[in-house]
């Protein structure tokens, strides 16, 4: 949701939203927490036998853990009758991708978010996947998504993943595969964007 862990200089100024300072022996540079919005929180946890806090042990695996099991992910998607996009963003089925990650998989792939999971095949759900992969590592490699202040790495320098996006804040470009118009719609008290020519949203079913 928002808040930062910025290593900073044990002798840098307190920034205006610090929340928690963490200190090391060796007089290394500080660790930091700082959170405008106060969303965000610190606690201690024991770890479980795979070196999870046992706080967030319902939380699924992401696409980039040992314990990632893409064939588990791939049952349970086909086994819901909820809509992919909401399957990709279910944390109890996998974690990790978010909102932006999810629209920018799902044009890769060429799958409207609004389909509805189950009736994808394996083999269109492991692409799937892949691509969520694939965004995520390029992302990482230009240091994520940022698009105000409040998203920056530890250093305080922010990500410039959002100039490579294909769909996502696109609304009204062409699309870069096919040239169609970029379409957003509400989805979850936030908002999806997809191209209407290789995203075909599902037929809707006829109440007469």
């Amino acid at each position: 949701m928002s808040g930062q862990l910025l290593v900073q200089p044990a002798d840098a100024p307190e920034e205006r939203h610090l929340h928690a300072r963490m200190t090391f022996a060796d007089d290394l540079p500080e660790l930091r927490f700082v959170d405008q919005r106060t969303f965000g929180g610190m606690a201690w946890a024991e770890l479980d036998a795979d070196g999870i806090p046992e706080s967030i042990g319902h939380i699924a695996p992401d696409p980039f853990e040992n314990a990632f099991d893409l064939e588990r992910v791939v049952g349970r998607l086909k086994a819901s009758r909820s809509a992919v996009k909401r399957g990709l963003l279910d944390q109890r089925i996998v974690s990790g991708i978010g909102n932006i990650y999810a629209d920018e998989s799902l044009w890769r792939a060429g799958i409207h978010g609004e389909r509805a999971a189950g009736s994808l095949t394996r083999p269109a759900l492991r692409r799937l996947l892949g691509h969520a992969a694939d965004v995520m590592t390029e992302a990482l490699a230009k240091g994520g998504t940022s698009f105000d202040a409040l998203y920056v790495n530890v250093n305080g320098a922010s990500g410039y993943f959002d100039r490579s996006l294909a769909v996502y804040g696109q609304q009204g470009r062409p699309c870069p595969r096919c040239g169609s118009i970029v379409v957003r719609e509400h989805f979850m008290n936030r908002s999806s964007f997809f191209c209407p020519k290789c995203q075909p949203p599902p037929r809707r079913r006829s109440l007469h």
